[in-house]
């Protein structure tokens, strides 16, 4: 059985189990695999002729053996994710991964499905109670609603800064109702996060038994994992390595497709693509490490965060150790890093002049976040003149950005049905500042006191 450590390294190792429900460890560092399954090029090979959730369950049965059966683990698997995963060909050895065909029309449907479907299992055989707090820049928050909505025994609040969402995002979180709670914050989504964190951590909430549903969860970073074993399995036909232009705003992403390289998987290179939020090409450059605080607001506005909690895990990957806050204890291997990793900034004018080129150039139509990755690999192809298949991930539906595209483009873009039903309820959510102690007292007044039920 894979157990679990916490990156600060001061609480003591867990089962899969209790890495789900707690969220984020005791000592306010993130649970990190003490090892990672590893796939021969055989073992890949043998993926290609199978489905996306066969794929997938291949790989998290390593992960989750002895802690949830098999057959109950292929059944969550298939439930789980039941969409499409379209890979569009743009050119030789260009690629779009199109992850936005989940319910909520994000990539994030993939970890918060199956997180959802993890916990409700273990609710079940339990007879537990839940309380999932998430902090949402743009489509966790609608993923981890919908993944959750109408589950017994779990209650979900929602924190996004009140400003920086998008309505087609945010009504997907504000109309649902039942066991969702949604909360407005006058602020950034690094103000959302840090009280999300703070909750966690405070003894008098204990009672409430939170746990997080963010990719600071590791239950929602792992299946993450597997959409890039499908993808190299579909476009690499003669064992050739993989270049990924992954858009990054919390980081959860590419600390996936880190893990899956770590498992076996042939990449050449992660071109790590961030708006004008830019504290990691820094971080690369300089090897130094500084949040940016606040955080800039731009178009692509799920990457607009200044302190991205999974840096912690990146540096432990390489070696290092950095903490909650974002204090480097131990320097990672940057010659590592930099070998395995490139990144670079977009700003909103080249987001905006990525999004007109290609689809001048290839009548291909990307949003804000798939056009930063776009850009941020052409740079990197200019500068390296590598061949290699490189796979751009698209992470959000073009419906949710439908007055930016029609306004670049000038064409109509196509709302998909589970924004268009949201767009027609009505929204619910409260308001509150950036303070954690009214935070505090708000949670306290709408968690009923029956949910005092540990797990």
């Amino acid at each position: 059985m894979i157990k679990y450590h916490s990156t600060n390294k001061k609480s003591k190792k867990v089962s899969f189990k209790t890495a789900l429900f707690k969220g984020q460890a005791p000592d306010k560092g993130l649970f990190m695999p003490d090892r990672l399954p590893k796939f021969s090029q055989r073992e890949i090979n043998s993926m290609r002729r199978l489905k996306f959730p066969q794929i997938a369950f291949l790989i998290l049965k390593k992960f989750l053996k002895g802690e949830i059966p098999e057959k109950t683990l292929k059944e969550i698997t298939q439930k789980a994710f039941n969409f499409d995963l379209p890979i569009e060909k743009v050119s030789l050895n260009l690629f779009v991964l199109r992850l936005d065909r989940g319910p909520t029309a994000s990539f994030k449907d993939f970890g918060a499905r199956f997180l959802a479907k993890c916990m409700e299992y273990f609710l079940k055989k339990e007879k537990k109670k839940m309380v999932i707090l998430v902090a949402t820049s743009g489509d966790t928050g609608s993923a981890v609603a919908q993944a959750f909505y109408g589950i017994e025994n779990v209650k979900v609040v929602v924190l996004f800064p009140e400003k920086e969402v998008v309505k087609n995002q945010r009504k997907q979180i504000t109309t649902l109702g039942g066991n969702i709670i949604s909360v407005a914050i006058k602020g950034k989504f690094d103000d959302c996060q840090a009280m999300v964190k703070k909750a966690f951590a405070d003894a008098q909430l204990k009672h409430l038994n939170l746990s997080s549903a963010n990719s600071i969860n590791v239950a929602r970073l792992i299946p993450q994992i597997t959409y890039y074993f499908f993808a190299f399995c579909k476009i690499c036909k003669r064992g050739e390595k993989v270049i990924f232009s992954v858009p990054c705003g919390n980081f959860g992403n590419l600390t996936a497709g880190i893990f899956a390289k770590r498992m076996g998987l042939p990449v050449f290179k992660f071109v790590a693509a961030v708006n004008e939020n830019d504290e990691f090409p820094r971080f690369l450059e300089t090897g130094k490490y500084k949040p940016l605080i606040p955080s800039k607001k731009c178009l692509s506005n799920a990457m607009n965060i200044g302190h991205p909690s999974n840096l912690a895990r990146i540096v432990e990957i390489y070696g290092g150790r950095m903490d909650e806050t974002g204090k480097i204890l131990k320097p990672p291997d940057m010659n590592a890093l930099k070998k395995e990793i490139w990144s670079t900034k977009i700003t909103d004018k080249e987001t905006k002049e990525a999004i007109k080129s290609a689809f001048q150039k290839y009548h291909l139509v990307l949003e804000p976040h798939g056009a930063v990755a776009w850009r941020a690999l052409e740079k990197f192809l200019e500068k390296e003149k590598i061949h290699f298949p490189a796979v751009v991930l698209e992470t959000a539906h073009l419906g949710k950005f439908p007055e930016i595209l029609k306004d670049l483009l000038k064409i109509k873009i196509e709302i998909p049905s589970s924004i268009k039903n949201s767009l027609k309820k009505k929204e619910k959510f409260e308001i509150l500042p950036p303070n954690y102690e009214e935070f505090k007292e708000f949670l306290k007044s709408v968690i009923p006191s029956h949910s005092k039920a540990p797990l």
